[in-house]
Order: C-alpha cells, then sequence, then structure tokens
C-alpha cells in the first residue's frame, strides 16, 4: 500500500511538473510577443493611464483596455474588449471585496470567528466562492488575517480577533473555501490575503496611522496567520498601507521578497492595496516615478489603482532605473495566474446568468446563513435565566437597530440590495409565533451627533437631529414599554460605524441609546440587551444594570431569524469571543496573551502596574461566552509530569453538561512559559475542541502535546523550544482554566 501511495503521488507531482512546463511555454510566447506598454498594461488595475485621471466605467476604460493598458477590471463588455478587440487577447482578471459572502451576506468574519470551526467558514467561503463566480468575479479580496488588539481599529469586524493560533487556522478555511481544489473551476475563485503585513496594529487604533513592533512580536503574533495563507496555497497577497521597519510595507523587500517568497515560498503575485503605491510619497520616500520604482523592485506586481506603474515605468526602463526582466517577472506572475484561473481557454466562464439564479440567495444558503448568525452570537451576560425568551406574553423589542435592514449586513457587504434582509424585528416574530404578541419602538436616534449619524448616507437621506423628535422617540418607547412582560434593546452601532476608514476613540453606546436603556431599565421590567456591532464595545454600566446581554455583531441577510432562534433558545448559543472587550476604552489596545512585567498587579505595593480608577482585567476576556445550560470541568489528568524531547504529553479533562439544555462548548488548551530566554506571555492559545453534551453527559477531551507547541523566537529570530517547566491550561475561557505543571528535558 505504502509503494502505490508513492507511486501515485510521483505521478500527480509528475503531472503537476507536466502542466508547470505547458504554462511556462505559453507564457514565455505571450512575453515574447508583447509590447513594453502592454506587459505594463498587465501591471495596472483598472485605472486610467499616465497623468490621465481614474476612469472605472465606460467607453474611456475600453479604450485603454483595447489597447492592452489594463490587466484587471470589471464588467462583460471589459472582458470582451480585452478578449476580442486587444491585440493580444489577453483576458482580464476580476476583484471585489467578497468578504462575507456575495448574495447571500454571512456574519462580518470577527462574528464567525466566535464560532470557532473552521470547517464551517471554510463552507462560508465555498458559499461566497460558488455565488460571486457567477457575476464575473474570479479574484476575491479575502482573507483579511491582520490581528488586532485594538477594538478602535474599524478593520477589527474584519478580521478573526487578537490570537494567531486561531486567526492561522481561520486564514486556511478561508483560502480553501475559495479557490477550491482547482482554480480552473467555474466556482472556485482567487484568494487575496490582506494586509501584508502588521496591518492590524495601527498606533491609536487609528486606520491607515503608523506601525511599529519588534520583530520578535512580528514573527510570534502578527506573521503567523500570514503564512498560514500561503501555506493553504493562497494566489495572491495584498501590501498594506503601514510602514514595516520604517518602510513603507508596498515599498518593502525584505517584507515582499526575501519573507514571503524566500522564506515562505510563495508562488503568486503581489497587488497593492488601493493606491498604495502612491501613498508612499506621503511616508516621504520620493515623488511617484521614485516610489513606483522602489514597489517593483519590492515584489510588488500589480498597482491598484494608482496608475504609478503604467505612467512611470517606461521611463524608468528607458532611464535604466528597472530593468525589462524585472517587468516581465511581474508580468508572468499576473499571466500565470490568469492561466490557472482557466481564462485563457474559458475567458466568459465567470459570467454565467443560469448559475446566478439558481445560487444567488438560494434557500439552501439562506439556511446556512441563518445558522451562522444564530452560532456567531456570544452569550455575555444572563442572570436570573431571563433566557431564552417565552414565546407568549407580551415582548416589547426596542432600539435603532431593532427594525434596520441595511445595518445588518455590517462592513463590506457585496450587495447592498436590502429585499431579502431580515431585521432583528422581524425574526423575533417569525420565531415567537402567534402566542406572543411583539411590540417595537425606535426609541431613539443612533446618535444625536450630526456627522455620525449621516456617515456614509447619500444626500437625500440626511438626517437632521430633532431634540422634539428625540423626546417623541423616547416616550413612544416608554409607552410600548409599559405593555411589555419582558423588554428586548437592540443597541449598537450601524455599518457605517466599522470596517475601513471607521476608527472611533470612544467604543461605548452613544448617549442617546444609553440614555434610552436607562429608561426602559427604569420600568423594573427584565431587559435584555441586545448587541448589533463590528467591534468589541465598553460596557461596563450596560454589564452591570442589564439582566441579559447578547452580542450579535453584524449578523447579515438572515440576522434576524438567527438572532431570534438564540433569543427563544432554538438555538443555544455557543460563541465565544476572539477578541477581549475592555471596561473603558482607555485599556486598549487589551489582550489576554500579552507578556509580563516586571512589577505585576499587587494590592498590598505601591509602585505596581495597575489603574488607579479600575481593575487591569477586562470586562469580558478572550474566549469568554456562556450558554443556556452549565459546563463543569475536572482537574486535568496527566499522563504524567516528566518527559523528554521525544515524547508526548497527553492532557485530558472531563467536562460534564450540568444544566438543563443539550450545548456546544470549546474547550481551550493554552501553555505557559514561565522561564526561557526571552519573556514570554501569560499564556498562548494552542488548541481546542468544539463537544456536544446533552444534560448530565460527560465527555473526556485529550489534548496531545509535543514539543512543536513550546516553540518560539528568540531574540535571534531562532525558533526553537527551551527545557524546562511548562504550565498547561485548560477550560472554558483564558481566564476561566484548570492548571497543571510539567517539565520537558532536551
Amino acid at each position: 500500500m505504502k509503494i502505490k501511495a508513492i507511486l501515485f503521488c510521483l505521478l500527480l507531482a509528475g503531472v503537476a511538473h507536466g502542466q508547470d512546463q505547458k504554462m511556462d511555454r505559453f507564457i514565455d510566447e505571450l512575453l515574447r510577443k508583447m509590447t513594453v506598454e502592454e506587459k505594463l498594461g498587465q501591471l495596472n488595475l483598472s485605472s486610467g493611464v499616465g497623468d490621465l485621471k481614474v476612469i472605472t466605467e465606460g467607453e474611456g476604460r475600453l479604450d485603454y483596455i483595447k489597447q492592452g493598458l489594463i490587466g484587471s477590471a470589471w464588467g462583460m463588455n471589459s472582458q470582451k474588449a480585452a478578449v476580442e478587440e486587444s491585440r493580444m487577447g489577453i483576458p482580464l482578471i476580476t476583484g471585489r471585496d467578497v468578504i462575507h459572502g456575495y448574495k447571500t451576506t454571512f456574519p462580518i468574519p470577527l462574528a464567525m470567528s466566535c464560532m470557532w470551526d473552521v470547517e464551517k467558514i471554510e463552507k462560508m467561503a465555498r458559499i461566497s466562492a460558488i455565488e460571486a463566480s457567477c457575476a464575473g468575479i474570479n479574484w476575491t479580496y479575502s482573507p483579511m488575517v491582520d490581528i488586532s488588539r485594538d477594538p478602535r481599529w474599524g478593520r477589527v469586524a474584519e478580521g478573526a480577533g487578537e490570537d494567531p493560533y486561531l486567526g492561522s487556522l481561520i486564514a486556511k478555511a478561508y483560502v480553501r473555501g475559495y479557490q477550491g481544489d482547482d482554480l480552473s473551476k467555474e466556482n472556485t475563485i482567487l484568494a487575496c490575503v490582506k494586509h501584508f503585513a502588521l496591518y492590524g496594529a495601527p498606533e491609536a487604533g487609528r486606520d491607515y496611522n503608523t506601525v511599529d513592533m519588534s520583530r520578535i512580536t512580528m514573527y510570534e503574533d502578527y506573521l503567523p496567520p500570514y503564512k498560514a495563507a500561503v501555506e493553504a496555497g493562497v494566489g495572491t497577497a495584498m501590501t498594506s498601507f503601514n510602514v514595516v521597519d520604517m518602510v513603507p510595507a508596498t515599498g518593502n523587500k525584505w517584507l515582499m521578497t526575501d519573507l514571503l517568497r524566500e522564506d515562505w515560498g510563495f508562488d503568486g503575485f503581489v497587488v497593492t492595496d488601493y493606491t498604495a503605491i502612491n501613498e508612499m510619497i506621503h511616508h516621504g520616500l520620493g515623488d511617484l516615478q521614485t516610489v513606483a520604482v522602489k514597489a517593483l523592485k519590492a515584489g510588488v506586481d500589480m498597482d491598484m489603482v494608482g496608475q504609478s506603474y503604467i505612467g512611470t515605468l517606461k521611463k524608468s526602463l528607458e532611464e535604466g532605473k528597472v530593468t525589462e526582466d524585472e517587468i516581465d517577472r511581474a508580468c508572468r506572475r499576473i499571466l500565470e495566474a490568469k492561466y490557472k484561473l482557466g481564462l485563457f481557454d474559458k475567458p466568459y466562464q465567470y459570467f454565467d446568468e443560469e448559475r446566478a439564479e439558481k445560487y444567488w440567495l438560494s434557500d439552501e444558503h439562506q439556511a446556512y446563513a441563518r445558522e451562522l448568525a444564530a452560532r456567531s452570537c456570544v452569550l455575555l451576560k444572563n442572570s436570573n435565566e431571563v433566557l431564552p425568551l417565552k414565546k407568549e406574553g407580551a415582548i416589547a423589542v426596542i432600539g435603532p437597530l431593532a427594525n434596520s435592514k441595511i445595518d445588518m449586513l455590517g462592513t463590506w457587504a457585496a450587495t447592498r440590495d436590502t429585499t431579502d434582509i431580515v431585521p432583528i424585528i422581524d425574526g423575533i416574530r417569525n420565531v415567537a409565533g402567534t402566542n406572543a404578541d411583539v411590540l417595537f419602538a425606535q426609541g431613539s436616534y443612533f446618535t444625536e451627533d450630526s456627522f455620525l449619524i449621516n456617515r456614509r448616507r447619500a444626500k437625500d437621506q440626511q438626517i437632521t437631529i430633532d431634540k422634539q423628535k428625540s423626546k417623541q422617540l423616547l416616550d413612544e418607547a416608554k409607552e410600548v414599554a409599559d405593555k411589555a412582560d419582558v423588554i428586548v434593546a437592540v443597541l449598537g452601532e450601524p455599518r457605517s460605524w466599522s470596517g475601513e476608514a471607521s476608527s472611533r476613540a470612544d467604543i461605548g453606546l452613544p448617549e442617546c441609546q444609553q440614555r434610552l436603556l436607562k429608561e426602559l431599565l427604569n420600568t423594573g421590567k427584565p431587559v435584555v440587551l441586545v448587541l448589533g456591532n463590528g467591534r468589541p464595545l465598553a460596557l461596563s454600566w450596560e454589564n452591570e444594570h442589564v439582566d441579559a446581554m447578547l452580542e450579535t455583531w453584524h449578523a447579515g441577510v438572515q440576522a434576524g431569524n438567527g438572532i431570534a432562534d438564540v433569543l427563544f433558545g432554538d438555538f443555544n448559543p455557543s460563541g465565544k469571543i476572539t477578541m477581549t472587550f475592555p471596561r473603558v476604552v482607555g485599556q486598549a489596545p487589551i489582550y489576554y496573551n500579552h507578556n509580563r512585567t516586571g512589577r505585576p498587579q499587587n494590592e498590598t505595593s505601591y509602585f505596581t502596574s495597575r489603574y488607579l480608577d479600575i481593575p487591569n482585567t477586562p470586562l469580558f476576556p478572550f474566549g469568554y461566552g456562556l450558554s443556556y445550560t452549565t459546563f463543569e470541568y475536572s482537574d486535568i489528568q496527566l499522563n504524567k509530569n516528566e518527559f523528554s524531547a521525544n515524547e508526548k504529553l497527553v492532557a485530558s479533562v472531563t467536562v460534564t453538561n450540568t444544566g438543563e439544555y443539550e450545548g456546544e462548548e470549546v474547550v481551550q488548551l493554552y501553555i505557559n512559559d514561565p522561564a526561557a530566554s526571552v519573556s514570554r506571555p501569560v499564556k498562548e492559545l494552542k488548541g481546542f475542541e468544539k463537544i456536544v453534551l446533552a444534560p448530565g453527559e460527560s465527555k473526556t477531551v485529550d489534548f496531545t502535546i509535543t514539543t512543536d507547541h513550546l516553540k518560539f523566537y528568540n531574540s535571534d529570530l531562532e525558533y526553537g523550544w527551551e527545557p524546562g517547566d511548562f504550565n498547561i491550561y485548560i477550560g472554558t475561557s483564558s481566564k476561566e482554566v484548570k492548571s497543571e505543571k510539567v517539565n520537558w528535558r532536551k
């Protein structure tokens, strides 16, 4: 059997080698026939030419395409112009921001990471690829795998949170889902890992701001998810806007060539983020011609919209600042991607109305969106078992998010069509049935700040804040609340407050929403706070006063139904947060796997690392999330306490469902190295298992641990492990764990 397996692998390798040779010969022949201008055109993503303004659609863009001066653009007319009317007939590659679904919009990525279920995320990406590939899209600017520890940064909504281990698993799942096992198939699309690199750590949590960190922090905490995507075979990578070691990523040869290609073996093409080459001018690296040269020599292949390559590289070639080999190298990588997508053979296969009609918002996809909306919810508090709600009596659903459709989509929704979106009020009515009287009131504006409330609103949709209207909304809410047995307050952020260019210095609920919540609490009736948002919020006051809190994020097209399934107990919440919730914004950045200080908090010492006005601890720690049932953990059982380098530790806990509902629990493994050559984090996630338990049922969860789990980067960036004692933690969150100590010898 082993011989047959080896022969089969050799056969596959031979076939792959033959395919590579065929592709190389094809592209060699193309490059020999192409002019310099046409080669530079392949490096130009849907823009104008030279100093002409950017053209994204219309006849002007088609003229450029016919001249072979654009290599990536959108639409059937563009593809026909490229294939049928340009001299070389090279098809276009078409990229779009398909981030969490196409027509069927799923919960935002941060929400889905809270499922701790990589298989379900992979299936979501597969569905996204199936739907997007019907619309002419063959390339997605996803996954965004930036690790972030600062909830002020708006783009945390697009990532998987703060942990590099979990983030790496999720990065691979996205790549597998989008790209499948054969990029030439009509229902697979090219993935693009972004933003390379370190984009999730901007100073002050402000988007596009500078980033500065040690190499150890890079390698330990921020680089792993990008590397994981490369290991999964991601076809493209996108540069980030920030500096890395004080050199902008888009012009950073160490990052784009030495690390990405030579160390990690990435063999796809690199595209800039929107006008990132041009922005190196503002970083202080020179004029447009100079920074374009830097980007090309760094290993950046395609210029997104900035016109720097198409506008300046021919002049740089004539002046000897770049070589034609360098231009050919970038062009070849882009042509290879088009070849692997099958575009040279079937340039129109991604335009398919029949497939679109079959798959867009299909019943199957909608059902899956509803399931993920429920699975992404995190139960933060449930005093006196207020939840699940009973499907009877009068239920008041109050808040500016309760009847909002568009805000359910969250940031970077591929479609803004609200026809099929289920808002929370409709979902509650759908699931509650006829025995419950579901009442509604808006209660307040999102905010009474004129700028914030109108952000990204069209002129004809602008809202004028009216204090009389504010009072009217509040009075209506109080009137409705008085008629109810229980109140569901649906508060948080509209979709425009998170995502790109959407950093917030204050991440609490706006004053008018807090005022509404206080009035609802004054009724003395049970209040369930349902949160819709794109980032962790500071909710100390709310947590102290409301009876229950359910974090639902921005949950997608089936938000209302999925959230209602959780509220009424048709689905038992099992989500665990993947990003720490601070008590107040002043704690940010805050994260569980922080390094230790030489003066840890000590209540008996004056000179100690602490705040004077709040505890150091977060409001909700990484990995936290409640259920309608309860789980009890046994002490950790070890197969032994001392190990040599080649031995395996088996650490086990028995988890028992001690409540009345069947429930899912995420059992989490953390490790701490208490004495090493460099200071190590207080604990690091190294494994997890999601289990399902019926009431009264127990299950033993085993984690097999080797020295690979103990490895880290030292001051010389050598990756290895050091012998000594290690602390093993297993529990329901990063804070609530059982612990044991083991020793590993060389």
